[in-house]
């Protein structure tokens, strides 16, 4: 008597202290909730996320390096001056102006206004005393007629723009599926523990009940020692689950940023929406399929392989000779320019021819260029099956969890059912605290485990557009 008496003023001191315990434990829980649900969160990522501005900076560049391609064909305006003076004497006087207009044909057009005077002027640069304007152009008829460095630079940086595209599409494709990830992963984290503040919550009834029990005579007293280690075991596992909420919470909230590009964090009732919850996954594999021909990492290559077929017409060209005509009107007034005859009086016109003899440095760099054609349509060709077959992969992962969730949940129907079986048998004296705490454990660790399987499909379903290159696209 004495002992059972000492146990139970022990219990009765314990008592105040439990409930202080258990009242930290669901402190958090007890906080008014805030649901936060995934199709919110990726919204917010996708607008606010330092990562999708980065991709959408990517656009910027192209448009950028697109602009300064087109710059090669902004008109040129220029002007010289060159004077010599000698012992008060005007060697000569040169003055030069005008504009020279580039096109998308490969002619340069020109326009010129030249002024000379000098005792010592060189006799080519005589001009009438009012100066002389010229009108012409300079055309490559050999090396440059289809393409030159201008227009070479210009498609070069339109591909350049265009990949940029695809460049943020993979950024935002990775970003995706990583946010996705932190979302389910927290999510999860919170399911189990739920899990777990039920195992607390029954095993605290329980205890109750066995020591009621014990104080009337009607149970042993190792009885309520066995019911208040499995609280204590349970309030163990709910603290651990509390930690590993809180830390996907902080690595959640590491996605979390407000239109002023400052991070945020999530208010402490916030909470995911359930994992269970029934959504439609639209994964239609025979358009994900075709879809495909189109993922980020493709078009990528694609632009490579145009960006050196470019390079190869340049190339080509370059193994014809340099030959290049300049002509141009002369005249004194504008008036003359509109009646002036073609090669027949006041005209200036030039012929420039020239070529390397064996032409090794232009064939050897013509080879390069195929060569880089070859093992990046090799590449392609590589990543395009290494792609097919993770969408493949990925898309069994997610049938096969899909099976899995009809299995446990069957499975945890017939733990549930031996619980309460077990119950009744100790009801009628045939069972015992054990053997009820056994089934109760089983069938929460059940749980634990559907929960995660819960989140793996749910993160499956992003694997399954990320592998298709889908990512934010049409969420």
């Amino acid at each position: 008597m004495i002992k059972i008496s000492s146990l139970s003023l022990y219990y009765l001191n314990f008592k105040r202290t439990f409930l202080l315990l258990i009242g930290l434990v669901y402190g958090n829980m007890l906080l008014a909730q805030e649901v936060l649900h995934f199709d919110e969160f990726l919204d917010w990522v996708r607008m606010n996320h330092p990562v999708a501005k980065q991709g959408d900076l990517n656009l910027e560049l192209g448009r950028q390096e697109l602009r300064m391609a087109r710059g090669g064909f902004d008109p040129i305006l220029y002007g010289t001056q060159n004077e010599k003076n000698f012992n008060e004497t005007e060697y000569y006087n040169k003055r030069e102006g005008g504009v020279i207009v580039p096109t998308m044909a490969g002619v340069e057009l020109k326009g010129l206004y030249e002024q000379n005077r000098g005792v010592y002027l060189n006799s080519e640069n005589n001009v009438p005393q009012g100066g002389l304007m010229a009108v012409g152009a300079s055309v490559n008829v050999g090396q440059g007629l289809f393409i030159d460095p201008r227009r070479l630079a210009l498609r070069q940086a339109e591909i350049f723009s265009k990949s940029t595209e695809e460049e943020r599409r993979l950024i935002l494709n990775d970003l995706y599926l990583e946010a996705t990830q932190a979302y389910w992963d927290w999510a999860g984290a919170y399911a189990n523990l739920a899990v777990y503040e039920e195992g607390v919550r029954l095993a605290q009834i329980r205890f109750e009940g066995i020591k009621s029990s014990f104080e009337q005579g009607d149970l042993p007293a190792i009885d309520t020692v066995e019911a208040y280690t499995q609280v204590l075991n349970r309030v163990i596992n709910f603290q651990e689950a509390q930690n590993t909420f809180f830390a996907r919470t902080q690595d959640l909230n590491v996605f979390l940023w407000d239109s002023d590009e400052a991070p945020i964090f999530l208010n402490p009732g916030t909470v995911p929406m359930p994992i269970d919850e029934e959504r439609i996954y639209p994964l239609d594999m025979e358009e994900y399929r075709v879809i495909l021909a189109q993922h980020p990492e493709l078009r990528l290559l694609d632009y490579d392989l145009d960006y050196l077929e470019v390079d190869r017409r340049w190339r080509s060209e370059q193994l014809k000779p340099i030959v290049k005509i300049n002509y141009n009107f002369l005249s004194e007034t504008f008036n003359q320019l509109e009646q002036a005859p073609f090669f027949e009086n006041n005209y200036k016109w030039g012929l420039t021819i020239s070529s390397p003899l064996f032409l090794r440095r232009e064939r050897g760099a013509l080879g390069v260029t195929k060569a880089k054609i070859n093992i990046t349509a090799y590449k392609r060709d590589l990543r395009f099956q290494k792609l097919v077959a993770d969408l493949e992969k990925q898309f069994n992962n997610y049938q096969v969890l899909g099976r899995q969730l009809v299995t446990f949940e069957e499975n945890i129907i017939g733990l549930e059912r031996l619980l309460e079986g077990e119950k009744v048998k100790f009801d009628m004296g045939e069972s015992s605290l054990f053997l009820i705490n056994a089934r109760e454990v089983s069938l929460f660790d059940a749980m634990v485990v559907m929960n995660s399987i819960y989140v793996r499909r749910n993160i499956a379903v992003s694997r399954v557009r990320t592998a298709a290159g889908l990512g934010f696209d049409e969420l």
